[in-house]
């Protein structure tokens, strides 16, 4: 992988010529020689297989690449906060917190294990903070550990999507772009744009990594996922976090087809339908989930505590087979259930409360700067939603 090939104190230097307009400012800056910058530079161009200056009598003029590939560096470097961390450094501490072992980060990242613990401990005494402690038989990350590895995998995906950003200059479409996928996402809206996507850029590599809110938040936060998709949260978890809205999707009551609930809807003379809502078993998400909270507002809505429920999960696939096989309802788009409705095995039974909506959106980090071909990812998702 060309990114562990490359020297940060030579991508400094590199944003440094940009920055400062010459190559004596920027050795400065870098506490490298005149020489060591230039052929630093020169390593650098011949890693990227792309020049990034013009050299002149007067000095190296900054091409385009240099320019695009300078803001990169620099919100690399600012995530890294440390003049005295090496890429070996960097990349060590990762591929040990990836894998929780030297052993294990030994054999993800071909690297021994002696360079390994070499890499970490200098790592250590440079940025003078205990990186890893001992626990039990194994050695762990401790709470500054954590912090830099998020630091040093923000700053990885910095430097990813500046090398994707060179390959689009050089008219090559190349990267991966990571998304998270909620359930909602994964019925119609992702399928849609993925399929759009992939037939205007197909030498894009689209990764899709599912889960809840919880369990793809942190990732996203650790710059491992670029964006995630689905239910909006009331309130953003944290001013590091942005969300933008997609469209608003309204959930229906669905249970079996032949559900004794829709007898008894139609026998009612007052039309009042949450009393018999409460007679049944319902499977819903757990609590702290958007729909969660908007299935208690239905019920206490209506001067009725919401009943206990029995199962909660927040799989469709689940859900839907145990619907299938008994006279449990759930709340849900119909969207997510398209097929199952249409097969005739699930059934709308009842549509839910004008007031019961959910807001379905992007979550990005809120300082995500996304590449020409992230951002055209997004445009398709705007698409797909209208």
């Amino acid at each position: 992988m060309v990114l562990w090939q490359l020297n940060l104190r030579h991508l400094r230097a590199a944003a440094e010529i940009c920055a400062r307009g010459s190559v004596s400012r920027a050795a400065a800056a870098v506490s490298l020689t005149q020489p060591a910058v230039t052929q630093g530079i020169a390593r650098l161009e011949q890693l990227l297989a792309q020049p990034l200056f013009e050299r002149t009598p007067e000095g190296m003029d900054p091409l385009p690449a240099a320019r695009t590939l300078a803001e990169r560096i620099e919100g690399a470097l600012a995530h890294i906060a440390s003049p005295r961390v090496t890429m070996a450094q960097l990349r060590a501490l990762i591929a040990f917190a990836d894998a929780g072992s030297y052993a294990g980060a030994s054999a993800v990242s071909g690297l021994s294990q002696p360079s390994l613990h070499r890499a970490i401990n200098d790592l250590s005494v440079a940025l003078k903070r205990t990186l890893l402690e001992r626990r039990g038989k194994g050695v762990a990350l401790t709470d500054a550990g954590r912090r830099t590895t998020r630091a040093f995998r923000l700053a990885r995906a910095e430097l990813e999507a500046g090398l994707a950003e060179l390959e689009g200059l050089k008219g090559r479409e190349t990267g991966r772009i990571i998304v998270g996928a909620m359930p909602l996402s994964r019925a119609r809206l992702l399928p849609a744009a993925a399929a759009a996507f992939y037939a205007k850029h197909p030498e894009v590599a689209l990764s899709i990594v599912e889960g809840s809110y919880l369990e793809l938040v942190e990732p996203l936060r650790d710059g491992e996922i670029d964006l995630m998709i689905g239910a909006l949260r009331d309130t953003v978890s944290g001013p590091d976090l942005a969300q933008v809205q997609l469209f608003r999707d309204r959930p229906v009551i669905i249970g079996r087809k032949g559900h004794p609930l829709v007898r008894k809807i139609a026998d009612s003379r007052d039309g009042q339908i949450l009393p018999y809502l409460a007679d049944y078993p319902w499977i819903v998400a757990g609590p702290g989930t958007p729909l969660r909270a908007q299935w208690e507002i239905m019920f206490r809505s209506g001067g009725i505590e919401p009943p206990v429920v029995p199962i909660e999960c927040g799989s469709v696939i689940t859900i839907r087979e145990i619907l299938t096989k008994s006279d449990f309802l759930t709340l849900l788009s119909p969207d997510q259930v398209s097929v199952e409705l249409e097969a005739g095995w699930l059934e709308q039974l009842h549509a839910a409360p004008a007031s019961l909506v959910r807001n379905i959106g992007v979550t990005t980090r809120a300082n995500w700067r996304p590449t020409l071909l992230q951002q055209a990812f997004v445009n398709e998702l705007h698409a797909q939603a209208s």
